[in-house]
């Protein structure tokens, strides 16, 4: 992170919620570098100005398909460093999964146009993506949790379990999980333990316990 702050680009075609998020960032010491409304001029911003994250919608111009999440993924197969933080107005998991599996996931996000309502949440996941953790919007890991099916091995987790699986998911600590459900450390770190042992992960810890959970989600 740069010592005045990140140093943002900026890529949403909507007038009225870029200039928004322009000036929501500036509030809390970010600068945003550029701020662009197609995929093209998203590409050309990052070139030129190096930022330490891209915050970049999905559907953007020409197509308003997924323009925004190409142009994502084309950045960090260029550098597998850049950190990108895609909002969207869709819970698709599958764009979220793309994304991820990107340069084994660090230093990215899906996040939801909707919570950027919750200003200092908003820009907590900002920061946390820029100094390379991975955040995924909670609906979306529910979505996916709905999905699976019953004869799944995710149906074998305890309704404590996938509580505590769906935090985990979101890039949660140990700690954080346990303040959410009102549990011990130790309590979090034993459901912890068995969620891994019932879904065949093991050695996983920080971001890859995330990718691995949502990975496996998606087989």
């Amino acid at each position: 992170m740069a010592s005045g702050g990140l140093r943002v680009v900026l890529a949403e075609d909507a007038v009225l919620l870029r200039e928004g998020l322009v000036e929501l960032l500036g509030r809390f010491g970010h600068q945003v570098v550029a701020a662009v409304s197609d995929a093209d001029a998203l590409l050309a911003a990052v070139a030129e100005h190096e930022p330490d994250i891209v915050v970049t919608d999905v559907r953007m111009p020409p197509g308003f398909t997924d323009e925004g999440l190409r142009a994502a993924i084309a950045l960090r197969e260029r550098d597998p460093e850049c950190r990108v933080l895609v909002l969207t107005q869709y819970v698709a998991p599958a764009y979220a999964f793309e994304l991820l599996e990107s340069h084994d996931g660090r230093g990215v996000g899906y996040l939801l146009k909707h919570r950027v309502g919750a200003v200092r949440d908003f820009v907590a996941v900002v920061e946390r993506v820029a100094r390379g953790e991975t955040v995924i919007d909670h609906e979306v890991v529910r979505q996916l949790l709905r999905r699976e099916r019953a004869d799944r091995p995710l149906s074998r987790l305890t309704e404590r379990e996938t509580e505590v699986l769906a935090l985990m998911a979101e890039g949660l600590t140990n700690a954080a999980i346990a303040g959410a459900l009102h549990l011990s450390q130790a309590a979090v770190a034993k459901n912890i333990g068995s969620i891994f042992v019932k879904l065949g992960i093991s050695g996983v810890d920080g971001n890859h316990r995330v990718l691995a959970v949502l990975t496996y989600l998606r087989a």
